[in-house]
């Protein structure tokens, strides 16, 4: 087996690398943009009086990263030709998502807004799969522009990892669909255009069949943002959003009517399986920071590396580190040859291993960096608390487990095949 880097990913890694240097790094320093990266990072990132939400400036700075991005042609890299892209693979994003979040904070790659010189769009690419001819013509473009936003409506007040005893309900009126209910930390709310919401269209509590995925625009009548929820990383744009009569034509449901969680699960294996690797890097930057720390820290008139106390933590974190790297690239492959469904498990694995991986070694980064480890002047505390997240979201780490001992256990086959493609 060879596990070197593909010559022409190795070869991209280094084409990032070059358009980094010569037009993204000038404008993070450009207008003291460095603000949104240094110290004063949550502050200036977010609006305090306008609900936590995110600062038009930073914003702003973003979107002309993307704009940048784009005309390079690395913005859309993983999206099929169709969209602009190169139909990068699986395999390769792992080693991008990576390569850059190994690279530390910084405008070409910063995850707490899932923004980067090359994007992740899941929403397009699900678009792409399950949506009309219409629908495409009507997001798609929009949604690289910025003339579009569509948010992502899972997850309720009382239900999350278990989306299929969701109570919010859509009830057919004439040719149109009723929408009903609550949804909790609805991302992207603060700039959406339209929010992806998921309800129960026929079926009983529990069952996998019976949700359905609508395309509800915000402005329609019944559709309201209460507020948005504070979190451990702000600024904030996780939403809670009420449905009351919201009233759509059928025109605005996104694949097959009762088959939406075939939606939901095509979002969240893209998402989950690049989150794996986003972590490895951000864990991989914390280990070498740390070392390269240790060896020149000098305490009780020796190195700080010296100390076997110091050496051991982060020689298991390293460890786990390759052992990560190793599942998470083999997962990748696996995904550009096989239905998501059926390395379900092995995403998973991946999952809840790198964020655990991560939130680990930025603690322990703290740890041997001491008081200046724990201020934000160093990095560590912000990449501990976005990526904490990542062990809730999307399914908590005990559902990843869960689903590994499914399949380990033959207790997964039934959702397994209600879920499979047809």
């Amino acid at each position: 087996m060879d596990f070197d880097i593909p010559a022409d990913i190795a070869a991209y890694l280094r084409e990032l690398d070059a358009f980094i240097e010569r037009e993204i790094r000038p404008l993070e320093r450009e207008n003291d943009n460095i603000r949104f990266f240094d110290h004063r990072r949550e502050h200036a990132r977010t609006d305090w009086d306008n609900d936590g939400q995110p600062r038009h400036e930073w914003e702003e700075l973003l979107a002309e990263m993307r704009r940048r991005a784009d005309k390079a042609g690395h913005l859309r890299f993983a999206l099929p030709k169709e969209l602009g892209g190169k139909e990068g693979s699986n395999l390769a994003m792992a080693i991008i998502r990576e390569h850059l979040a190994h690279k530390g904070l910084g405008l070409h790659n910063d995850l707490q807004n899932e923004s980067s010189i090359v994007g992740n769009f899941p929403v397009a690419l699900l678009l792409h799969r399950f949506g009309t001819q219409e629908q495409k013509e009507r997001y798609l473009e929009g949604m690289f522009t910025g003339h579009e936003r569509i948010a992502f409506g899972l997850t309720e007040p009382d239900h999350g990892s278990d989306a299929t005893f969701m109570e919010t309900t859509a009830v057919r009126q004439g040719g149109d669909w009723v929408l009903n209910g609550m949804k909790r930390f609805n991302t992207g709310m603060h700039t959406a255009t339209v929010d992806l919401v998921f309800a129960r269209t026929s079926g009983k509590a529990g069952d996998a069949r019976g949700i359905s995925a609508f395309l509800v625009p915000v402005k329609t009548p019944g559709f309201k943002v209460e507020y948005m929820w504070w979190t451990f990383n702000m600024p904030s744009d996780h939403a809670e959003v009420s449905l009351t009569d919201v009233k759509v034509p059928t025109s605005t449901m996104l694949g097959e009517e009762g088959r939406g969680l075939d939606v939901a699960q095509t979002f969240v294996h893209e998402n989950r399986i690049r989150q794996a690797a986003s972590s490895l890097g951000a864990a991989q930057y914390c280990i070498d920071m740390s070392v390269a720390y240790a060896r020149n820290r000098k305490v009780f008139g020796k190195p700080l590396a010296a100390n076997q106390a110091i050496q051991f933590p982060l020689a298991e974190l390293h460890t786990e580190a390759e052992m990560t790297r190793g599942l998470v690239r083999k997962t990748a492959w696996h995904l550009d040859r096989q239905h998501h469904m059926q390395v379900s498990e092995w995403v998973a694995m991946s999952n809840y291993r790198a964020n655990r991986l991560v939130c680990d070694a930025a603690d322990r980064a703290m740890q041997v960096h001491g008081g200046v480890g724990y201020s934000r002047h160093y990095p560590f505390e912000h990449i501990y608390r976005h990526h904490r997240r990542y062990r809730i979201t999307e399914g908590s780490e005990e559902i990843q487990i869960r689903r590994v001992a499914g399949a380990l256990f033959g207790f997964w086959g039934a959702q397994k095949a209600s879920t499979a493609p047809q």
